[in-house]
């Protein structure tokens, strides 16, 4: 026998509901060919009926991939009762492409009604206590649908470790939980479409389950990969000892972390413990800052949580009105806590940050020790708030597109495009606000969905602006929105009388973040300078993480400073530090000339790097409470901030750190009327 399966086969999608074909057979149209490809094992079933004379039916596998069959090997199954009789077929099959063959027995003409259905076989158990054991570092493929609308798996890790579950290969809408010992989901992923899941969880010993999920009644294959990898979850780190906020009664216990990652313990002996981090620049060991409560058990408290509707307990620890987490016993004693990322109870783990998808997070230890990470817990960035950018504009590539990593730039002309400068600045500054997270691709931005303008001020290329009339165009956008505006200028220079009377007539709408300058010099480069004359205007110097430019070890938030090569100016005016030396999107100009190539810079510096870290974050606190004036915004962050250098405000180091979680919830504070 030799068939030839032509070009035109019609292509069908086989399910587990029967799928319902209508067509004839005769003489001269000797074959009709279907083909579907399945990526499971699974029971195939075909019912040909209808039929008014003699027609036969084979299932055929292409082994060879040439669409010639030419051995009755490759026949899978067939069906050839005689006369008019029904056909059908139940078989099960492996994965693979195959090909439905509906041909008339000799001289027959007839009608038919083809009903075809697969159903892949389920390896995984549908409840929780029939769950199939899987190992760590695996991966296997099944399927939900209709039919089967839940998938368990079981599996168990003996140490801290860093699960990383991801759900591709769908053809459908599933999801994915992550489920603790008692069935209680810890965490979830519920993309829609045919968008991968994917899961990144620090868990302690114990057995975990997974749940893949259809999304209503969609059916869907899926390929499941579970990795484990220890984590560095500060079981060996020492608990931070510092002094607590004096009280008359004694009662209060007040604890505050620094930048490394670190373990607080509860001390029963004190009505209130109140745990305080200050972000964790060792992040991407595996280090946490972690609130230890491993001997309770987590339901034997009452939790509240402060990103809930009206959640968590106000209360000011002497630095401003906070929003704080809050853990309450039984008799009365309680814990409150921001800026951490994790609490360890007995039987089970809560987290209190969010932890994008991006690959490149992990190495992002300016969002980890702003403690950015925290803050997303109440909110990644709305429509209340306009971010502007005037700088270098966006650099292009071949295609006219702008760095892979950059959500769209919300601008409606081409004020935004770079005109081939050899680095294309204002890109490594989108990015650090604005570049696309949670997408499974290079960095997460501050911002993930506020929009944001760029506007070519520098070059003095044809239809570059100058800086007033770019500050002008951006302010006018977000009035017309009625949004409030974040003018994010990465650069030095001189301002005209136009541009200080936009910063004197946007006092309550607009807020101006500027760079410091890099000259190591004792005042603010101009236009920064203005900070000390205007509530709407901030001035950002410069600080390090735990290493420098070279790699030498650093104490994190150290004012920067090379002797000969820069440092961040400071004086009258400067009012934060935020890190530099940082990951982000980069452009460059392509030796061609003609256009920029889209890759990543690990070291993005100087106060150009430290103000969108200040702008982004901005940004957020205007998201949740956009009816806070400037002068607001200013004041919390200056409240809020990390104190470093000589104890208060000094001319070195500005109000200190920027701290995202802890600006964010003075903010929420204030919107609940503290």
């Amino acid at each position: 026998m030799r068939v030839e399966i032509p070009n035109n086969t019609l292509d069908i999608k086989v399910s587990s509901s029967p799928q319902i074909f209508y067509d004839s057979i005769n003489t001269s149209e000797k074959n009709d060919f279907y083909t579907f490809t399945t990526g499971l094992r699974s029971s195939f079933n075909l019912d040909l009926s209808g039929l008014q004379q003699d027609a036969d039916v084979q299932l055929i596998q292409d082994v060879n991939n040439n669409k010639i069959i030419d051995s009755n090997e490759e026949i899978i199954a067939k069906s050839n009762f005689a006369g008019n009789k029904s056909e059908y077929i139940n078989q099960t099959i492996s994965e693979g492409t195959y090909y439905i063959r509906v041909y008339p027995f000799r001289g027959a003409n007839t009608d038919y009604r083809l009903s075809v259905s697969l159903t892949p076989e389920d390896g995984a158990g549908n409840q929780l206590n029939n769950a199939r054991n899987i190992e760590a570092n695996t991966s296997l493929k099944d399927w939900v649908g209709e039919a089967d609308q839940k998938d368990y798996y079981r599996f168990s890790i003996g140490a801290f470790s860093d699960i990383s579950l991801n759900l591709k290969g769908l053809n459908g809408d599933a999801d994915i939980n992550l489920l603790n010992e008692s069935g209680n989901v810890i965490s979830s992923s519920s993309n829609s479409g045919l968008v991968e899941e994917s899961l990144k969880n620090t868990l302690r010993q114990g057995t975990y389950y997974v749940q893949v999920t259809s999304k209503s009644g969609s059916e869907s294959e899926y390929n499941l990969s579970l990795s484990t990898t220890p984590a560095n979850i500060n079981d060996t780190l020492p608990t931070t000892d510092s002094s607590p906020v004096p009280q008359s009664d004694g009662k209060v216990r007040y604890i505050e972390g620094n930048f490394w990652a670190e373990t607080f313990t509860y001390d029963s002996n004190y009505s209130t413990n109140i745990f305080s981090g200050n972000g964790a620049v060792n992040y991407n060991t595996g280090a946490r800052e972690v609130l230890n409560l491993s001997s309770i058990s987590s339901n034997s408290v009452s939790i509240n949580l402060a990103n809930t509707r009206n959640g968590g307990v106000v209360y000011n620890p002497g630095d401003g009105a906070r929003v704080f987490d809050e853990i309450k016993f039984q008799d009365g004693k309680q814990i409150l806590f921001e800026s951490l990322d994790a609490v360890i109870f007995a039987d089970t783990i809560i987290y209190s940050s969010v932890a994008p998808n991006d690959p490149s997070f992990n190495q992002q230890w300016n969002l980890h020790m702003t403690s950015t990470h925290n803050a997303w817990r109440f909110t990644q960035g709305n429509n209340n708030v306009l971010v502007g950018i005037p700088d270098t504009g966006l650099g292009t590539g071949q295609n006219g597109n702008i760095h892979q990593d950059l959500r769209s730039v919300s601008s409606t002309s081409d004020k935004y495009s770079d005109e081939w400068s050899g680095f294309s600045h204002g890109t490594s500054v989108a990015g650090t606000i604005a570049a696309k997270s949670n997408n499974g691709e290079g960095i997460a931005g501050i911002n993930w969905n506020s929009p944001y303008y760029m506007v070519d001020v520098v070059g003095n290329d044809a239809g570059d602006e100058d800086l007033a009339g770019a500050v002008e165009f951006i302010i006018n956008q977000a009035k017309s929105n009625n949004q409030k505006a974040v003018i994010n200028l990465s650069l030095v220079g001189g301002y005209s009388t136009e541009f200080e009377q936009l910063i004197d007539n946007n006092q309550n709408n607009a807020l101006f973040v500027i760079a410091a300058g890099n000259d190591n010099q004792s005042t603010p480069a101009s236009p920064a300078d203005l900070a000390k004359n205007y509530n709407n205007v901030i001035s950002v110097g410069a600080v390090w993480g735990s290493e420098d430019w070279y790699g030498k070890r650093r104490n994190p938030g150290d004012r920067i400073n090379y002797p000969n090569w820069w440092g961040p100016n400071y004086g009258s005016g400067l009012t934060l530090m935020a890190p530099s030396e940082f990951y982000t999107t980069k452009s460059e100009l392509h030796s061609s000339g003609n256009y920029h190539e889209h890759t990543y810079d690990s070291k993005f510096n100087g106060t150009s790097a430290a103000t969108p870290m200040v702008s982004g974050i901005i940004s957020l606190l205007w998201s949740v409470n956009g009816n806070l004036t400037s002068t607001q915004i200013k004041s919390i962050l200056s409240e809020t901030a990390t104190d470093v250098g000589a104890s208060g405000y000094d001319a070195q180091n500005g109000h200190g750190v920027i701290n995202a979680d802890k600006a964010m919830r003075r903010a929420i504070a204030i919107a609940r009327g503290a």
